[in-house]
């Protein structure tokens, strides 16, 4: 259980300081669906360094149809938030990776040997689409880790056509994939049937991160709001391998 979640002297939350790091939110302004402004930025931030987290390493979304977003755009954009974040006096550290879409677009970037943005240890986020499988999951997820990269999968939980076989998770954590939950899914944000498979995927030991997917500060104040009900100390994660890299 999360006893690092819990203060057993006090009797009560001590906050999400042990999870420590961040690697999924949508913070630059203005390049995808998440923040518009600097100050929403920065109004952001400031609230994840309330609720205890020391690292942020952010992940705008490389979607090709929708969100073109190339190295540069997000370093740029990233260098704009850590003045901003300086110059409001946080001591939050603040990195950027990309969360990318598995398309044509990052076959290409990935068969290229193309820049991708990544988190700590080499990890690449990707996200799968949310209405139809990709009829190769597997063998794109097995051609990442060949190119040298570890895949993250991003909110498992929210793909809904892998309920029908569940085993799905375990063939891919079995396969090589890290998978990153989101913390808004286990609080019913997202409803009743995602919440259901995000238990499912950390009661059997199968999720490696816990992310906020924060595209605007109500997600974080939800965070907030369900971290008061101790929801936190009622599932078995413990791996945050993250926090000292």
């Amino acid at each position: 259980m999360l006893n690092w979640l819990f203060d057993k002297t006090k009797n009560k939350r001590v906050g999400l300081d042990h999870i420590g790091i961040d690697i999924h939110s949508h913070l630059i302004p203005g390049i995808d669906d998440g923040v518009e402004t600097v100050e929403e930025s920065v109004a952001m931030i400031t609230k994840m360094q309330d609720l205890g987290y020391r690292h942020i390493v952010t992940t705008p979304h490389v979607i090709w149809d929708c969100y073109k977003n190339t190295p540069q755009i997000i370093k740029s954009g990233l260098e704009e938030v850590r003045q901003a974040v300086k110059a409001a006096g946080l001591t939050i550290q603040i990195s950027a990776a990309a969360e990318y879409f598995i398309d044509e677009h990052f076959n290409e970037l990935l068969s290229l040997d193309q820049e991708l943005l990544t988190l700590p240890g080499n990890r690449l986020l990707v996200e799968l689409p949310y209405s139809t499988p990709l009829m190769n999951t597997s063998e794109t997820l097995f051609f990442i880790i060949q190119k040298g990269y570890q895949p993250v999968l991003a909110h498992p939980e929210r793909y809904t056509y892998f309920y029908t076989d569940p085993n799905v998770y375990k063939k891919l954590v079995d396969q090589g994939c890290e998978l990153q939950v989101n913390i808004l899914s286990l609080s019913g944000y997202y409803g009743d049937n995602i919440t259901k498979m995000a238990e499912w995927l950390l009661r059997n030991n199968l999720i490696t991160f816990l992310g906020t997917d924060a595209h605007k500060i109500q997600h974080l104040e939800m965070i907030q709001r369900s971290n008061k009900n101790n929801w936190l100390t009622k599932y078995p994660f413990q791996n945050q391998k993250l926090i000292n890299i």
